[in-house]
């Protein structure tokens, strides 16, 4: 489970950073990559990283400002290039529909593969449900109806115990998958030998909190409850948090009470404000890890791996290349 960044600005883009998407890519888990929003540009980003259009199956959209949603019928449009024939999902607020078959219509946009919408209630809810992962969203406090997302990893069964059942006589072979999947087995000298006894515990799953743009409110702490990874955005700094207030936005600092009080592992902050460029922007982190120490300000193209096990605040996090914090 990896999230790549392929626009962290907010607003309009900006020369070093593009608008806002985020990939969440399971790769190694569903071979599925997830995208949350699609800025402007979205689609000529992803030519600089490893991300194909036919890998993306679903896309999560927090809100309908444009800076969050343009990017989307070029995408569409190049999935089918790209020999895409798989169903997308686009889950979002109601409009989210009517925006992009309208953009499909005039345009005379023919897809290759099946589209399907999930516009969903005011009060959010559970939105998906997998065999691997659930997704919840949560309604936040901005000018327009704008989600959180919740994504949760399903915990992994546990390994075989190869060496106690081999301490219990068993014979190699297909016994062995048997016990794997759960079944109890019987061998010929009558002994029962139950799944349980040789099945390690289970891993917990991941989870990641991925916060629209907002002011600080109750559904953002609830989202990120013991989240491994938060990422929130970060239009504002220290001392601005009543304009911030006013545009319905967050400063740093808040975002990092959210992480705080939440208890997650790291926190990622974007949709970062053209004015604070270079160093101004590497201000934002300093300012929140007074609050909240394992703190980055993600760049354009900034790929965080989520590993399994819970992440302190107070562990260093490795860094891509492309951090420059």
């Amino acid at each position: 489970m990896q999230i790549e960044f392929l626009g962290t600005g907010a607003g309009s883009p900006a020369r070093f950073r593009n608008v806002t998407g985020i990939a969440l890519r399971l790769l190694e888990e569903i071979n599925e990559v997830w995208l949350f929003d699609v800025g402007e540009g979205t689609q000529r980003q992803m030519l600089q990283s490893t991300i194909r259009p036919r890998k993306v199956t679903k896309i999560f959209i927090t809100h309908l400002h444009g800076d969050h949603i343009y990017g989307l019928p070029g995408l569409l449009s190049s999935r089918s290039f790209q020999a895409g024939d798989e169903t997308l999902t686009i889950y979002g607020p109601k409009g989210i529909r009517q925006f992009v078959e309208i953009s499909l219509q005039v345009s005379q946009t023919h897809l290759t593969y099946p589209l399907k919408f999930v516009e969903l209630p005011e009060t959010g809810g559970e939105v998906l449900k997998t065999d691997k992962f659930t997704v919840t969203a949560l309604p936040l406090d901005h000018r327009i109806l704008s989600f959180g997302y919740r994504v949760v990893e399903h915990a992994h069964p546990g390994e075989l115990l190869v060496d106690r059942v081999r301490e219990l006589n068993v014979p190699e072979g297909p016994l062995y998958g048997q016990l794997k999947r759960g079944k109890d087995i019987t061998l010929p000298d009558g002994r029962t030998i139950y799944s349980k006894d040789v099945i390690g515990e289970a891993q917990p799953g991941r989870c990641v909190a991925i916060i629209g743009d907002t002011r600080k409110n109750e559904n953002t702490v609830l989202l990120a409850k013991n989240a491994d990874v938060m990422v929130h955005e970060s239009t504002y700094g220290k001392g601005e948090g009543k304009q911030a207030r006013n545009h319905y936005h967050t400063t740093s600092v808040q975002a990092a009470k959210i992480a705080a009080e939440a208890g997650v592992g790291r926190l990622l902050l974007t949709h970062i404000s053209a004015r604070y460029a270079g160093k101004a922007a590497n201000e934002l982190a300093y300012q929140a890890r007074a609050t909240f120490e394992n703190t980055r300000v993600v760049n354009d193209f900034d790929v965080y791996d989520v590993p399994f096990g819970k992440q302190t605040n107070s562990k260093p996090m490795a860094l891509p290349e492309t951090d420059n914090i």
